[in-house]
């Protein structure tokens, strides 16, 4: 999914492009504008917090925030055009006109709580403000291969030392298992939250998949915002190897319809529910399905959301 982060109000609306088609933000687009797009390290290394523009190489920068101590390190990664403040952000469901607003029980604060966290801006995004994220732009559309190369990138530039549990939103998803089946020695855990699949260009119909797709490549960009390559990223996790091993795992998966809205082929739902459910039998995982939740299950029910990577945690602690 990108396009720009949608309103919520239970069930997500898509807008954009393919707002929510492809693991694009959950996050809404209309935020309260409290996020800063740059703050400063209050202490270096892997103990303190950090909120701050990591140099990666070649001139570019992104934007990495981590706070908590502990191991393994829980690596949270957004959905399309979804900054790391996705995760500091939830909705009041109650006003969910009044979009999304920081809070101290959203999903990184929470696991902050019991370990080591962080997120990133990845290139392209934008924060809950509508501003820009100061990672430095690249050219779109991009891949889940150069967004595994660059988080590997800012972790490592960063000091931020596996083992790690990685958290994948919609999109996010999609890096999330490309970066524990390419650097599977330093993962013990996977959680996805809605998160997108190769599965999509086996459930949906060759219609949907193609009117998604050309979507895709309607969108504009010229304005630098990320744009998910799902035919190259279909094909880059289909050729990666198998995780030698089962690990502990979770996928949290909508309850509430939300439909990808592309072309006249009937309503995405169906197939959506079944690549959720073609992911957790890969993953050996435990599947998450009454989650009371639109898209937006981060932002709209953080507690679950954290209490199942807590879950995923305490099982690779024990290994």
């Amino acid at each position: 999914m990108s396009g720009r982060r949608q309103a919520l109000a239970g069930a997500v609306t898509v807008v954009a492009a393919l707002a929510l088609a492809a693991g694009g933000g959950p996050a809404a687009a209309t935020a309260t504008g409290t996020a800063t797009a740059t703050a400063t390290v209050t202490t270096g290394g892997t103990s303190g917090d950090l909120s701050r523009p990591v140099p990666i190489g070649g001139g570019r920068s992104i934007r990495l925030e981590c706070r908590g101590t502990g191991s393994p390190t829980v690596v949270l990664v957004s959905g399309t055009g979804g900054a790391a403040d996705e995760w500091t952000h939830v909705v009041d469901r109650s006003t969910p006109a009044a979009g999304l607003k920081p809070s101290a029980a959203a999903v990184l604060p929470r696991v902050a709580s019991f370990t080591r966290v962080c997120a990133y801006d990845r290139p392209g995004t934008t924060r809950t403000d509508g501003k820009p994220a100061s990672s430095t732009p690249v050219p779109q559309p991009t891949s889940a291969q150069a967004g595994v190369q660059d988080l590997r990138a800012v972790l490592s530039a960063a000091g931020e030392h596996g083992p790690y549990v990685l958290v994948g939103a919609s999109w996010g998803a999609m890096i999330a298992e490309l970066f524990a089946r390419t650097d599977f020695p330093r993962v013990s855990g996977l959680v996805t939250v809605d998160g997108a699949s190769p599965y999509l260009r086996d459930t949906l119909t060759p219609a949907q998949w193609s009117d998604w797709m050309h979507k895709i490549e309607a969108m504009d960009r010229g304005k630098a915002l990320e744009v998910p390559d799902y035919e190259a990223s279909v094909a880059e996790i289909r050729s990666a190897p198998p995780m030698p091993h089962r690990l502990p795992a979770a996928v949290l998966t909508s309850d509430k319809p939300w439909d990808l809205e592309v072309g006249d082929s009937g309503s995405t739902w169906p197939a959506w529910l079944a690549a959720q459910d073609d992911l957790a039998r890969e993953l050996h995982a435990r599947h998450i399905t009454d989650t009371d939740s639109g898209h937006g299950i981060a932002v709209e029910q953080s507690r679950l959301v954290a209490d199942a990577v807590h879950e995923v945690v305490d099982e690779a602690r024990k290994q």
